[in-house]
């Protein structure tokens, strides 16, 4: 008798057991991983447990789900429920699972059909109102993903939609994506992908003079070599620098997904959404962090101002400003290409492929040679705060002088920016189908075989090596601008006069001002 009865009892507490799972995302850098949400409702007190390495803004879920369930007008019955983040190995960061845990609940207590989400994702945070809200990173969230539809915040349903996937659907409220659901309510139409609003670039016709430096511009621009401008103020190194971008060709869709990922990651896409199509324009002030330039992070792991500008421009004004730990860690994405963080819970690979221009004073009064005030310790200190082994991953160094009275008021205009566009782009399209890939990042194999020098050229590189101004790191930079250069000619052969050039564009222009 006994065992009957036991038997009937467990049968009871079985038939009382409910397990829902919904689909959802997580961020890890500006990596998506997807995320199932399990949730176990049962008999006994009435409790909420979030298990699943969640954060602390993940835990207080539970809170956020109940109010926005209940404010909704919907059922939430008292009983024990338990939500499984899984996988368990996988820190779970953010609000972006409020949606689906929530919509997890009502499933397992049977205010909602199971069938209606069966292969639909749900990412977004709940508001106590019951409210959508918008969350960082749905670009990476969404591409995350592999099932047919995904429902996000209204607001972020152009953002979701780029990735081109799966159907994005959106929604103002629980309320009313649940009356979706439930067929009582129409879906909206969902927006086409749009396309971020492109400012218009600044033209290479408005510089004045500068006649080395804009041919500075355009070899950068041509072979994605790192940049440096040394000159006075007002000498125009800012100016010059902002139009770079303007010179380097659209994003192809890959690119131009890579960098909206990124950009979504930080949340820094805006209301607008849309892929990013154009090289992006980062600039930070000289007063940045070593973490904001990097990326990192206490707790939520951010893409910093060199990830920002991947695939763009890294502009670093006033560049002896900057304090040394936070230039010196450029170091490794100036030479790899990538940035790797590390800390205590996780660490993170940030992609860092940038074309880097500097711009700074000799000294700190930036007039040396016409009426430096700076006495020889105050200048040496100065250009001492950017590193050698910095400074020698800069293929260019250019000095920028102050423009004369004839050329700033001259009537006739210099190249505009698509004339110069268009040889940028030949010289790249030469290189791409010779090398796969630009001359600044050719090894020293890749130099050897699409770059052989003549005996001339051997003997210029060898004389400069001994004479201890360049180094080893130097000759293969002095050897793909080289490249470069015959490229913008359409030479297929580098020349002695190709190597002498990039060597003029190579003058250490730091050291020049210690000594002045």
């Amino acid at each position: 008798m006994r065992a009957g009865v036991a038997l009937r009892v467990l049968l009871f507490l079985k038939g009382a057991v409910v397990i829902a799972t919904v689909m959802s995302a997580t961020m890890m850098g500006v990596d998506g991983h997807r995320v199932a949400v399990e949730v176990h409702v049962s008999n006994g007190l009435p409790a909420f447990t979030l298990v699943g390495l969640p954060d602390a803004a993940c835990r207080e879920a539970r809170d956020r789900v109940r109010a926005a369930v209940l404010s909704s007008g919907l059922e939430w019955k008292a009983r024990k429920i338990t939500v499984n983040l899984a996988p368990s190995s996988l820190r779970k960061q953010g609000s972006v699972a409020d949606l689906a845990i929530a919509i997890g609940c009502l499933v397992a207590s049977g205010v909602l059909d199971g069938e209606v989400i069966a292969n639909t994702a749900f990412i977004g945070e709940l508001g106590l109102d019951g409210s959508l809200r918008a969350v960082p990173g749905v670009v990476p969230l969404v591409d995350a993903l592999d099932v047919d539809r995904v429902i996000v915040p209204a607001s972020l349903v152009g953002q979701a939609s780029v990735v081109g996937k799966a159907k994005v659907y959106g929604a103002e409220n629980l309320g009313q994506l649940v009356a979706c659901l439930r067929g009582e309510s129409p879906w909206e139409a969902p927006d086409p992908p749009t396309r971020p609003w492109v400012q218009e670039d600044p033209q290479l016709s408005d510089v004045r003079g500068q006649p080395i430096a804009c041919w500075a511009l355009e070899v950068a621009a041509a072979g994605g070599h790192n940049l440096m401008f040394n000159g006075s103020p007002g000498s125009g190194k800012t100016m010059l620098a902002r139009r770079l971008p303007g010179l380097l060709p659209d994003l192809a869709t890959p690119e131009a997904l890579e960098v909206t990922k990124i950009h979504s990651a930080a949340g820094q896409l805006g209301e607008w959404g849309g892929l990013v199509v154009r090289p992006p324009f980062r600039a930070p002030h000289h007063s940045s962090s070593t973490v904001s330039m990097t990326g990192g992070g206490s707790g939520v792991m951010r893409p910093g101002e060199v990830s920002l500008a991947h695939r763009g421009v890294l502009f670093l004004d006033e560049m002896a400003e900057f304090a040394p730990r936070s230039i010196d860690a450029l170091r490794q994405p100036l030479e790899e290409g990538v940035i790797h963080i590390a800390r205590a819970h996780s660490s993170v690979s940030f992609p860092a492929s940038f074309l880097c221009v500097g711009a700074t004073n000799p000294c700190p009064c930036g007039e040396v040679g016409i009426e430096c005030r700076c006495s020889d310790v105050v200048r040496n200190r100065y250009t001492s705060r950017i590193s050698g082994p910095l400074l020698d991953r800069f293929d260019l160094r250019v000095r920028v002088e102050r423009p004369r009275v004839e050329e700033f008021f001259a009537e006739q205009p210099g190249e505009s920016t698509e004339v110069v566009k268009e040889r940028v782009a030949a010289a790249r399209l030469r290189a791409l189908l010779r090398q796969g890939e630009l001359n600044a990042r050719l090894t020293a194999a890749g130099l050897m075989q699409f770059a052989p020098l003549d005996a001339g050229s051997l003997a210029m590189l060898r004389n400069e090596m001994r004479s201890g101004r360049l180094t080893a790191r130097g000759l293969n930079r002095v050897h793909r601008v080289a490249r470069t250069l015959a490229d913008l000619e359409g030479s297929d052969a580098v020349n002695e006069g190709h190597v002498a050039s990039a060597l003029h564009l190579r003058v250490d222009q730091m050291a020049a001002g210690r000594s002045a």
